[in-house]
């Protein structure tokens, strides 16, 4: 089929996008190179079509369909996209990415390339053709710019050159494309998916989720749009979840269970019924997570896998939860964040969670029981503080007591709680003993870096204290607003707070720390406090007294803003985003064993590629515990990034 026939189609809606495809993800690059692949009569590849019902199809995009027999495009998506967003010079209707990979393309008449349009460069220069301008003229486009090289002398030697050319360009729409179909009343929607996961090898395979919500938009084709409307509320407070999140907490709600495949027979209405209460109830857990806790924003909210089996409980007890129910089931939220509980098989481990809340003998209790049996103690020691970085696992839970208890700012002697001081934006992380000063002294990363050297502040009050040691402020800090050092578990021995000592002051304040962890648990627990000893016999197969050192990750201030770019540049090429910090466990036991910067733990691409780290200024250690776990490891951003273009897009269609 010709291509100028295939971009008519696109516009009476006889060609369109299933509602399961990703969006648009090429960069100019890509544009270009199809373009010189068509100029030249390379071959490009045909097209898979899905040939269906129009009062069936579930399309992307506002346009209608035609009626009767349509054809929706299930390999070729990037390139058709491309053709059309050149030759149209707008995108289709189906369109969802940045329009500026297309826009502005020219074609230089004497060296036959293809560059996008540079003002400086092109402007004085009639050999650039603007692409776009000539598929839309057609013919009289190609008399119009040889009308306007006749006015030049020195190219008149060349006009039949140029002519040929211009011709040879327009040509592209004539250049016949193969289109295959997949056709028949036994290509259902799961037959289907499954062929373009087969055929888009080089791109992005759908998900369980994605094929679940492929369902479900079938018969209710406003579902995905319902759905994101609902993150960007939680994005807006700080929260980031994903689709696949969310179809996990509607899931839980309406089936009892993790795995998508038991929303496939769901009604639309049963979906949409589903999805009213999953949110309304995922509002109540990060309000109590949030009020009661003081975890309230992304970064600290370790334990976002935990909600899904949260969300079920509270739809299967439709009475307000009492003070004790509400806090024995933050304890094992926070628990279970803790000693990562959903860091490995997490749809596994989501099923045995709600089985123990619903099988026989379920409820909150047998819940706690299957956690303390999992890791064995749920009482903290003083060891589990001994990790370094933000992105430690008792990095929240720091911030946590911090949050939730008597913690004190040092500038202004004002409570660090949630109800006075609003989001993360608004506190900071201060080192206690300053890190100039620390390695000016020779102490490594992970030393300077100690959890137990971190503490929370107000930014005026970060700022102040600067870099001056804790023997020279804390005694200022003190007479100012007695007791607020001890609020944020400083030690009292004024001997501890020299920088000589330093070591010391964090042995002794992790054991503080440890102590008031261990006080509020109780405190949750409500006098309960069976939950906080020893397992009975016979001892659990995974028990952890005390964890074995753990190699962390730094993600330094420097360093936030680089990893947040590179997320923000995935996210303009329609790619996932990593996850920063990502929490590197152990998949026997649960046991963090390091924290990676960014990470891809499923790969870019789903299914299709390896598990991706983006490590920057990390030790031979990290690289090698995610080298030894099968991660690609970039240590620069230009890397990663090269990566990205040459082995992801370049493949993505």
């Amino acid at each position: 089929m010709k291509i100028s026939i295939i971009l008519s189609h696109i516009d009476t809606g006889h060609i369109a996008l299933p509602e399961f495809q990703r969006g648009y993800v090429w960069n100019r690059d890509q544009v270009r190179g199809l373009f010189d692949s068509l100029y030249r009569r390379h071959p490009i590849g045909g097209l898979l079509v899905w040939v269906t019902e129009s009062k069936s199809a579930v399309h992307r995009g506002e346009g209608p369909l035609a009626p009767g027999v349509v054809k929706l495009l299930l390999d070729g998506q990037q390139r058709i996209t491309s053709l059309y967003g050149v030759v149209r010079g707008r995108p289709p209707r189906f369109f969802e990415g940045n329009p500026q990979a297309f826009t502005g393309l020219q074609f230089h008449l004497e060296t036959e390339t293809f560059e996008f349009y540079q003002p400086v460069k092109m402007k004085d220069d009639p050999l650039w053709i603007d692409v776009t301008e000539l598929m839309q003229k057609g013919n009289d486009g190609i008399g119009e710019f040889i009308q306007r090289l006749s006015a030049r002398p020195d190219l008149m030697p060349k006009l039949s050159t140029y002519f040929g050319r211009l011709s040879r360009l327009l040509g592209i729409l004539d250049v016949d494309l193969h289109v295959e179909e997949v056709a028949g009343e036994d290509k259902t929607i799961d037959v289907v998916v499954d062929i373009f996961n087969r055929v888009n090898s080089g791109g992005t395979k759908l998900s369980k989720g994605d094929l679940a919500l492929a369902k479900i938009c079938a018969e209710w084709p406003e579902a995905r749009e319902e759905m994101k409307a609902r993150l960007a509320k939680w994005e807006a407070a700080g929260y980031h979840f994903d689709l696949d999140w969310l179809l996990r907490c509607v899931n839980t709600v309406l089936t009892g269970e993790a795995k998508f495949q038991f929303l496939h027979d769901k009604s639309a209405t049963e979906v949409q019924d589903a999805l009213e209460r999953a949110c309304r109830h995922i509002d109540t857990c990060l309000n109590m997570i949030s009020g009661r806790l003081g975890l309230d924003h992304d970064r600290v909210l370790f334990g976002r896998f935990g909600i899904p089996v949260m969300v079920r409980y509270l739809d299967t007890h439709p009475l307000p939860l009492n003070e004790r129910e509400r806090d024995k089931l933050l304890f094992w939220f926070l628990q279970a964040g803790m000693w990562g509980r959903f860091s490995v098989s997490t749809e596994t481990t989501i099923d045995q969670d709600l089985a123990a809340l619903e099988g026989p003998g379920g409820g909150l209790d047998r819940l706690l029981e299957q956690l303390r049996l999992w890791h064995g103690s749920l009482r903290v020691e003083p060891d589990h503080f001994t990790g370094w970085s933000l992105g430690a696992r008792f990095y929240p839970v720091l911030y946590m007591l911090a949050r939730m208890g008597e913690a004190r700012d040092w500038g202004t002697g004002l409570p660090l709680r949630a109800n006075l001081l609003g989001k993360m934006s608004r506190l900071e992380v201060h080192h206690i003993f300053p890190k100039a000063q620390l390695y000016k002294r020779g102490y490594q990363r992970p030393e300077v870096n100690a959890l137990a050297n971190f503490c929370f502040l107000t930014k005026d009050t970060n700022l102040n204290i600067s870099d001056r040691l804790p023997e020279a402020y804390f005694e200022e800090v003190e007479a100012r607003h007695p007791g607020a050092l001890a609020s944020q578990w400083i030690p009292m021995d004024r001997h501890l707070w020299k920088i000589e000592n330093y070591p010391a002051f964090l042995e002794v304040r992790r054991a503080l720390l440890a102590e008031e962890l261990n006080r509020r648990m109780a405190e949750l627990l409500h006098g309960e406090t069976r939950w906080l000893e020893g397992v009975p016999a016979p001892a659990a197969p995974v028990a952890l007294a005390a964890p074995a050192p753990v190699v962390l990750g730094q993600v330094a201030e420097d360093e936030e803003q680089v990893l947040a770019e590179l997320n923000a540049w995935m996210k303009a090429q329609g790619l996932p985003t990593g996850i920063v910090g990502y929490d590197f466990a152990d998949p026997g036991t649960g046991q963090q064993k390091a924290v990676f910067d960014l990470a891809w733990p499923n790969g870019i691409q789903e299914g299709l590629s390896q598990p991706v780290a983006v490590l920057l200024n990390e030790s031979s250690e990290v690289l090698a515990i995610a080298s030894q776990a099968g991660f690609r490891c970039f240590t620069t951003p230009g890397d990663f990034r090269r990566y990205v273009e040459s082995e992801i897009l370049a493949a993505a269609d």
